[in-house]
C-alpha cells in the first residue's frame, strides 16, 4: 500500500510507499481505522466479471459521469495521533467523533452502483472525516459547531493538534485531494456523490430515507451566493440548483416508485463549501476561461489575464497571490511592494471579464444557466440504518450488502434512464 506520508521536495510532496497499518482499538472493539493509506483521493476499481446490468451505461456515457465518496474514509495518519506537545492522544478522544462523523455504507452503495452502471470504479477520498472534511473550506472546526457552519479540519483534531500540523493537514492532503479530484471532475458532465446521514433529526422526527441535494445554503436564505465567499463575478442565479434538474427529478421519480421516499434539499442543504457547490464554480469559470479566450486568443499569454483567471478558479480559496489580488480588487486593499503595474494591469483584465459575461443583457450567463451541457453536480444521502447495521447504542456493526445493492439498483436505473432516453441530445465534453 503506498502511504499518506510524503517528502518534501522542490516540486511538492511525492508519495512513497510503506506498509499499512491496521488498528483495533481495545476499547471499540466493533471498529478499526487505518493510519496509513494509497494516495488520500484513489480510484477503487470494482469487478464486473458477470455478464452486463441491464443498466449498464454505454461507454461513451460512462467516460462522462464519476461516482465519488468523500466521507466514507477510514484514515487517520499516525503523525496525527499525537497531540501539539508531541504526546499521542488517547483513542477515547476522538473515537466517538470518527463513528459518528463517518458516511457507514456509502462505499457499499457507491461500489453497488457503477457496477450496476458497468463502468470499472468509483473515487473515495481515504481520510477519514473526523480529521478533515474536504467538502468544507479550508481552516478549524470550533466544537459543537452545526453542520453547515464547518470548516475543513474537523473537532476534535482542530483543538488537539499544534499549527504545523493543522498546516500540513491542509498543505498535504487537503491540496492534494484537491488537485486529484479537479482533473477528473474537469472531464465529465456529471459528478455524482454517494453520503449516508443519521437516522434521525435532532429534534427526533426520523429522516426520509433518501435526500438529493442540488442547493446550497447561501443561495437558499438570501437568493444570493455568500459574500466574501466565491468572487462576485459568479453569477447568484447559478446558485439556484448544482445539478440538471432532470437528472434530480429522474432519480427522485424512480426511488418513490419503488417505495423510497426521498426529499430534495432536506434535512439541510449543500453547505457552501461542499465538492458540488465548488465544481460549480470552478466549471463556470473554467467555461466563461475557454469562451472569452476563443474570442480573444492574443489574451491567453497575457501575464494579467491568466492572474485573474488563476484567482476566479481558486474555488478552493488556497492561493495566497489569488487572495491578495481578491482583496485588491474587491477590498481595496493595499497592493504588495512592487508588484502595483502588475495588479493594476490585473484590474483592467478582470474589468474585461466582468463586460464579456454581462454584455447582451447577460446572455451569456442565462444561457449556461440553461445549458444541457452544463455540468451537473448532485449529492444522493442515504439513511445510514438502511445500508448499515447498527446495535442499541448506535454503534456501527456491520453493512447491510443485500439492502445496499436494492438502493443502489434503483439509482442506476434512474441513471440509465436519464442518460439513455432524457438525454437524447446528450453530447460529450469537448
Amino acid at each position: 500500500m503506498t502511504a499518506c506520508n510524503g517528502r518534501q521536495s522542490p516540486g511538492g510532496y511525492h508519495f512513497f510507499m510503506t506498509a499499512s497499518r491496521i488498528v483495533h482499538p481495545s476499547s471499540h472493539p466493533s471498529g478499526s481505522y487505518r493510519t496509513q493509506c494509497e494516495e488520500p483521493f484513489v480510484f477503487v476499481p470494482v469487478e464486473n466479471d458477470g455478464p452486463p446490468s441491464e443498466f449498464a451505461l454505454p461507454p461513451d456515457v460512462q467516460r462522462n459521469l464519476i461516482v465519488d465518496v468523500i466521507h466514507d474514509g477510514d484514515v487517520i495518519p499516525e503523525e496525527l495521533l499525537f497531540d501539539r506537545h508531541g504526546d499521542p492522544i488517547s483513542e477515547d478522544a476522538f473515537w466517538h467523533y470518527y463513528e459518528v462523523e463517518r458516511d457507514w455504507g456509502a462505499s457499499q452503495v457507491a461500489s453497488e452502483l457503477v457496477q450496476q452502471l458497468g463502468m470499472t470504479g468509483y473515487y473515495r477520498i481515504q481520510i477519514a472525516r473526523v480529521v478533515m472534511d474536504f467538502g468544507r473550506f479550508p481552516g478549524i472546526t470550533p466544537k459543537d459547531s452545526d453542520h453547515l457552519n464547518r470548516h475543513a479540519i474537523n473537532y476534535p483534531f482542530s483543538e488537539l493538534l499544534g499549527f504545523e500540523q493543522k498546516r500540513r493537514i491542509l498543505d498535504h492532503y487537503y491540496d492534494r485531494i484537491s488537485q486529484l479530484f479537479e482533473s477528473e471532475v474537469a472531464k465529465v458532465q456529471v459528478k455524482l456523490a454517494i453520503h449516508t446521514y443519521d437516522t434521525y433529526n435532532k429534534s427526533g422526527t426520523r429522516r426520509p430515507p433518501v435526500s438529493i441535494l442540488t442547493r446550497c445554503i447561501g443561495y437558499q436564505v438570501k437568493s444570493e451566493m455568500p459574500f466574501g465567499v466565491f468572487d462576485p463575478l459568479y453569477p447568484d442565479i447559478l446558485g439556484e440548483f448544482t445539478s440538471d434538474r432532470i437528472l434530480r427529478d429522474r432519480v427522485s421519480l424512480t426511488l418513490e416508485r419503488a417505495g423510497l421516499h426521498t426529499e430534495h434539499n432536506y434535512p439541510y442543504l449543500l453547505p457552501d463549501g461542499s465538492v458540488e457547490v465548488r465544481s460549480q464554480v470552478w466549471n463556470f469559470f473554467r467555461r466563461t476561461r475557454r469562451a472569452f479566450e476563443n474570442e480573444r486568443p492574443e489574451t491567453r499569454a497575457v501575464p494579467a489575464y491568466n492572474l485573474v483567471w488563476e484567482m476566479l478558479l481558486d474555488t478552493n480559496l488556497r492561493s495566497p497571490e489569488s487572495d491578495a489580488l481578491r482583496g485588491y480588487l474587491h477590498a481595496f486593499r493595499r497592493v504588495p511592494m512592487g508588484r502595483e503595474e502588475e495588479f493594476a494591469a490585473a484590474r483592467k483584465a478582470y474589468e474585461e471579464i466582468v463586460y464579456f459575461t454581462g454584455r447582451d443583457g447577460n446572455q451569456y450567463v442565462e444561457q449556461y444557466r440553461i445549458s444541457r451541457r452544463r455540468p451537473s453536480a448532485i449529492a444522493i444521502e442515504v439513511r445510514k440504518d438502511l445500508v448499515y447495521e447498527f446495535d442499541r447504542d448506535g454503534r456501527p456493526v456491520r453493512p447491510k450488502p443485500r439492502e445496499a445493492r436494492k438502493i443502489s439498483a434503483i439509482i442506476a436505473r434512474a441513471l440509465h434512464t436519464y442518460f439513455t432516453e432524457d438525454c437524447r441530445l446528450f453530447q460529450p465534453i469537448g
